[in-house]
């Protein structure tokens, strides 16, 4: 029996051993082979799973981009109802405000007449210089307020800020001209707090036509 230099094994051993290894990797093979095509018999379901996560994550997108845009919509229509009571505030305040200083025009027509009626030889008594002080105040009232006096004088009459008493013929003034103020007139915030009472000029009657003669 002959022996092989490298391991002392006989070559009857030698074989055998060769012949068990590639039983051995022909094992190993079809095992490998049979492995994978576990895998590939298990990939289809892989898939199913992997399309069936990609539905629900889909799903949850458009239920949350649902629910934002519900949101969005809620908070704009708060938003508009809290500028509509804000609005509704102010306009409260606003007319609130402008039937007071309405109810103070007549208070400040009568100092306004006081001063033009007052003889000037009484002007520079000191009650006189205090009463005119009142005056001077309730003017600052209106102005902080934003009340200014309509302007009469030179203007046409306007319907929107005047109101016309009397319509009179008068030299010198152009249909429709006011010719003098009875009674001033305040806006607030552009909007009319009492019209100026105003006399108004109207053209003459037109001349009556000579009546045609026979040559």
């Amino acid at each position: 029996m002959s022996m092989s230099a490298s391991d002392g094994k006989s070559d009857k051993e030698i074989k055998v051993t060769k012949k068990k290894e590639k039983e051995s990797d022909a094992q190993v093979s079809e095992e490998t082979i049979e492995a994978e095509a576990e895998d590939i018999e298990e990939k289809p379901e892989e898939l199913s799973e992997l399309e069936k996560l990609q539905q629900e994550l889909e799903e949850a997108q458009a239920q949350a981009a649902e629910y934002l845009d519900g949101w969005q919509r809620i908070q704009a229509e708060f938003s508009n109802y809290k500028k509509r009571q804000e609005a509704e505030r102010a306009q409260v305040r606003a007319f609130a405000n402008a039937d007071l200083l309405r109810k103070l025009l007549p208070v400040v027509d009568d100092f306004e007449r006081a001063a033009t009626t007052l003889p000037s030889d009484l002007a520079h008594l000191t009650w006189c210089e205090g009463v005119f002080l009142i005056k001077q105040k309730l003017d600052g009232v209106l102005e902080s307020e934003n009340v200014k006096p309509i302007e009469t004088e030179g203007q046409s009459f306007d319907p929107r800020y005047h109101e016309a008493v009397t319509y009179e013929e008068v030299a010198g003034y152009e249909e429709g001209q006011i010719i003098g103020e009875v009674q001033r007139g305040y806006i607030l915030d552009e909007r009319v707090l009492r019209p100026a009472l105003v006399r108004v000029a109207k053209a003459p009657p037109a001349p009556p036509e000579e009546p045609a003669t026979d040559d």
